[in-house]
């Protein structure tokens, strides 16, 4: 028991130090609006491939942040590229941009990436 009366469970512990965030990093050096994305979800409720699947772009750029990648690579090859998400941003963020970043920047960190 902590002094504060409660614990972090585990699984819901992020070790940010420990992850690696060389795609994140990749992508604000290319794709400066990316640092602006406040993760309203606006592009995941429009995006048509979220509507018949788990993809959730919202996910994608908070997981990317985190440095927790091995679940981005998973969910970035079920993204079209129609760029209905980049439309609806209220913050201008070119997510269509992003995700073609995101795909280039984990070729080399998995064989299978898209």
């Amino acid at each position: 028991m902590d002094k504060f009366g409660f614990t972090i469970l585990k699984a819901r512990h992020i070790n940010y130090d420990a992850n690696d965030k060389s795609v994140a990093e990749y992508i604000c050096e290319h794709e400066p609006t990316f640092r602006v994305c406040i993760e309203c979800g606006c592009c995941t409720a429009t995006c048509t491939t979220g509507n018949f699947t788990s993809l959730s772009l919202r996910e994608i750029n908070i997981l990317i942040k985190r440095g927790e990648l091995a679940r981005v690579n998973e969910n970035l090859k079920k993204c079209m590229l129609c760029g209905k998400c980049t439309l609806v941003c209220p913050r201008g963020v070119n997510t269509r941009n992003v995700i073609t970043l995101a795909r280039e920047a984990l070729k080399n960190k998995f064989k299978d990436a898209v």
